[in-house]
Formats: C-alpha cells, sequence, structure tokens
C-alpha cells in the first residue's frame, strides 16, 4: 500500500462536437466506441463474433469475469465491434469518490482531483479550456474545494481529451503541467489545438509528493508511446487504500505496438502487487465507473464504496485485459499473415500474367 508521507517539498480549439464525431468514427483519442458510452452492466452483445484467432483469448477473459460488472464492462470495451447504449444526460455531477478524491466527469471522459492538505493534484485535464472553465472549476467548487488551490496536473497520456484544459488551468492558477517524455514528443509532432506547453516530465515510477500525500506514476505505452498510469493513497473514513488509474485503455493496431501494451499490463500489475492496490478508477467509462458513481452519490453512510474492488479483484481485472490484449496480439498477427499471403499470391499472378502482356 502506498500511505502518506510526511510533508516533503517537491517540485485554438478541439471542441466536444468534434470529439463525439471522432468517437463515432472509432478515431477518438482516449476509448473506442465501445469503451466510450459505457454501461459495465452491459453484457457482450452476441451479436459480435470476436474473430477466430482471438477467440479462445476473449473466452478466458469472459469466464474470468464472471457476472461482475466491472470486470464484464471491460470484456465489453475491449471486445472488437462491441456497441454500448448512449450515456445519459447530462454529465454527471461532480462526486466524491473517498474523502480526499473527486470525479469530475464530462460524460464520456472524467478527471480525477486528489485534494491535499497543501492543495490539489488533478488527474487529466478533460478536452478543452471550456471543460476547465465549466466542469473543473465549478466542480471542485461544488465540492468545497477551491479550483485556485490546483498545483499540479498530471496528464495521463497526449490526446486531446485528456490534456484540453490543462493549459488553461497552468495559465489561471500557476499549475505545473506534468507529461511523459515520449507523450511530450508526441504533441510536438502532432501540434493539436489547445496543447500545453512543455512543462514537467515525468520518469517511469516518479513519485510526486504534495500536503502529505504522494502519488506514484508509471509508464505504461501502448495506448500512446508515453502513457502514464498513476497509483493514489485515497482515504475513506481515516483508513488509506491504495487506488490505480489505468491511463489509456484503446489498444493499438499494429502486432508491435499491442505487445507493448501487454508488457505494460505486466509491469503495472505488479506495481498494483507491490502497493496493495484495491481501488480501480479509469478516466473513461469502461469499468461501470459512471453507475458506482452514482450508487455512491446515492447509498447511506457506512455502505460499502462500490470502487473498493479488494487486492483479488483489482488483479483480477488485470487478467482480464491481460486476455483481451493477448486476443488482440492473435487478431493483428493472423490479419497480417492473411494480408502477407495475399500480397504474396497477388505477386504471383502478376509474374504468370506478365508473358500474356
Amino acid at each position: 500500500m502506498i500511505r502518506p508521507t510526511r510533508r516533503a517539498d517537491t517540485d485554438a480549439d478541439f471542441t466536444r462536437r468534434r470529439l463525439a464525431q471522432l468517437a463515432v468514427l472509432g478515431l477518438a483519442a482516449g476509448a473506442s466506441p465501445a469503451a466510450l458510452p459505457g454501461t459495465a452492466s452491459a453484457a457482450v452483445p452476441s451479436s459480435v463474433k470476436a474473430p477466430s484467432a482471438g477467440r479462445p483469448h476473449y473466452d478466458r477473459a469472459r469466464r474470468l469475469a464472471t457476472d461482475d460488472p466491472v470486470l464484464r464492462a471491460l470484456v465489453t470495451a475491449l471486445t472488437p465491434g462491441s456497441v454500448l447504449p448512449p450515456l445519459p444526460a447530462p454529465a454527471p455531477a461532480p462526486v466524491k469518490l473517498f474523502d480526499n478524491l473527486v470525479l469530475l466527469s464530462a460524460g464520456w471522459v472524467s478527471a480525477m482531483a486528489v485534494l491535499t492538505d497543501d492543495g490539489i493534484v488533478l488527474i487529466d485535464a478533460l478536452t478543452s479550456p471550456a471543460d476547465a472553465e465549466g466542469v473543473v472549476v465549478p466542480g471542485l467548487r461544488a465540492v468545497g474545494a477551491d479550483p485556485a488551490a490546483i498545483r499540479h496536473v498530471v496528464v495521463t497520456h497526449g490526446h486531446p481529451d485528456h490534456f484540453g484544459g490543462a493549459q488553461t488551468l497552468a495559465d489561471r492558477y500557476g499549475a505545473r503541467v506534468h507529461m511523459s517524455p515520449a507523450d511530450w514528443d508526441l504533441l510536438a509532432r502532432t501540434r493539436p489545438a489547445d496543447a500545453p506547453v512543455r512543462d514537467l516530465d515525468i520518469a517511469d515510477g516518479a513519485q510526486l509528493t504534495l500536503g502529505g500525500t504522494t502519488i506514484e506514476l508509471h509508464h505504461t505505452p501502448g495506448h500512446t508511446p508515453g502513457t502514464v498510469s498513476p497509483v493514489i493513497p485515497v482515504r475513506a473514513g481515516g483508513r488509506y487504500h491504495s487506488a490505480m488509474l489505468w491511463g489509456g485503455l484503446n489498444p493499438p493496431s499494429t502486432v508491435a505496438e499491442l505487445r507493448t501494451l501487454l508488457a505494460s499490463v505486466h509491469s503495472f500489475r505488479a506495481v498494483m502487487r507491490r502497493t496493495n492496490v484495491e481501488v480501480e478508477l479509469s478516466n473513461h467509462p469502461n469499468d461501470h465507473g459512471l453507475e458506482r458513481a452514482e450508487q455512491l452519490r446515492h447509498q447511506p453512510p457506512g455502505a460499502a464504496n462500490p470502487f473498493l474492488l479488494g487486492g483479488p479483484r483489482t488483479q483480477r481485472y488485470m487478467a482480464v485485459m491481460d486476455a483481451m490484449v493477448r486476443g488482440r496480439i492473435a487478431d493483428a498477427e493472423a490479419a497480417e499473415e492473411a494480408g502477407a499471403e495475399a500480397g504474396t499470391g497477388a505477386r504471383g499472378a502478376r509474374t504468370v500474367a506478365a508473358p500474356h502482356a
């Protein structure tokens, strides 16, 4: 478990409409179309037929998930071609998931605010300056926190739905913006609108300490070259628990990139064991997260926190992810092999046809 530490000194417009269009096309930066709408209780549609190469892995993931709504949601989000119902409107109101952790949601993408004695660490900054002004700032005020206390913005990866409001918060409150070097480089190459000015690099395994709270930041590349997944100490009724937030779920397409993602799953799973992670969080509604947030909002005091899964269940979450990524790898390898065979056949056909030309 990560425990609170002694106080130490530490260091133009990508609109919602455009993001929604990209999500429909399957090009959205943060999650696949399956992950974006996200009701985790929905089973994988029977009409979705996983490619035969990956099917044994997908079937294993479903067996691991059993009837657990959080794990079934993960299977659904990672199943090729699955489609979920649309999100309810409007976006959820801010809610404290734990005494020191606030969910700030724009609906299909969310940020997390870690409240400390010396200020706020914001994990992701939603899609745009408008989200910073219209979701993050009033959302913090709604739970009794001062947005002027934002000291750090940790961007999990270099896609617009996660960094969009970062520069606005940096300009207004003097917050420092953190991102992995690989994803700072990604922004330098792609030059997207609303990208933050390069500030602080996140080293693999870095510890960010503020107000006696230490957050670990781990490189988990795959979704992007420099995706970062935090481990956060969260507090409930005087007890601390370790929480994980997987930085980017939507898998890449090539075999090499998928193998990088699988290696990240393995390395982060080991981190989770070491830190005794018991809480699972996501920046997209691909984990029954919005439903759990509403459950938490309305349940009586003293009821079990739906985000506190316990160690074995969070490890099973990663085992499900492992199996689903292995299925994606098998599919990609089969597709590459089929493409190579088709190319060989085409070359052979041209060779035979040449004498008749």
